[in-house]
């Protein structure tokens, strides 16, 4: 985890682990260990092989940041490739993931994106799908930060009217995704009930 658990998360829903569970967790018998990388947990290289597959959460700290703890994770990231291990990366996860394998990141040039966004499939992308499959979708977002440019090996599959990179892959192992497919309804509110809350008091302390 990237991002510790606020209060809300906690009362609600026991934790964002319980909420990634409730997002991905479909196999009985699926053992899913969660590492707090935010505080310097990390899992041990010599049992990466243990694990099907790593996921990413987003976090309210910056992708393109020099903390040791992100600096880290990058190492981390750049191991997990190029040991072909599935990896997931969500908001903070999916621009990680970009900045570990050689794109770029940084601050939204068009500001703050929150709540319910329509998210565009590329054709090229469509091509490849069942027919079946919708040319758009909807999906929770809240990041102010957006991938810039995807290493030079990844597919992006899809944009929006507020960020060119919505989802990118690499190959059949590496999916990033700014959105939260994860996030409930609930969650996102309780996101901006908090921001509006932290908005005004530095307003307050302007004056």
């Amino acid at each position: 985890m990237a991002a510790r658990d606020s209060d809300y998360v906690k009362k609600a829903h026991g934790g964002y682990f319980n909420v990634f569970l409730a997002a991905f967790g479909d196999e009985q018998g699926e053992r899913w260990d969660s590492f707090m990388v935010v505080d310097g947990e990390f899992p041990d290289k010599n049992d990466l092989h243990c694990y099907d597959g790593f996921v990413v959460s987003g976090s309210p700290c910056d992708a393109y940041g020099n903390d040791e703890w992100i600096l880290q994770l990058c190492l981390l990231l750049q191991t997990l490739h190029s040991l072909k291990k599935k990896v997931l990366g969500i908001c903070f996860g999916h621009q990680v993931l970009c900045r570990a394998l050689g794109g770029r990141v940084g601050k939204a040039t068009t500001g703050w994106d929150i709540g319910l966004r329509r998210v565009r499939i590329r054709s090229s992308f469509l091509e490849d799908l069942s027919r079946m499959s919708p040319p758009s979708l909807s999906i929770i977002e809240c990041h102010q930060d957006e991938v810039y440019e995807v290493p030079s090996e990844a597919k992006v599959i899809a944009f929006s009217d507020k960020t060119g990179v919505e989802i990118f892959a690499i190959g059949d192992h590496i999916l990033g995704i700014q959105g939260h497919p994860e996030y409930t309804k609930d969650i996102v509110c309780s996101i901006i009930d908090r921001l509006l809350d932290d908005c005004c008091i530095e307003v307050m302390k302007f004056h």
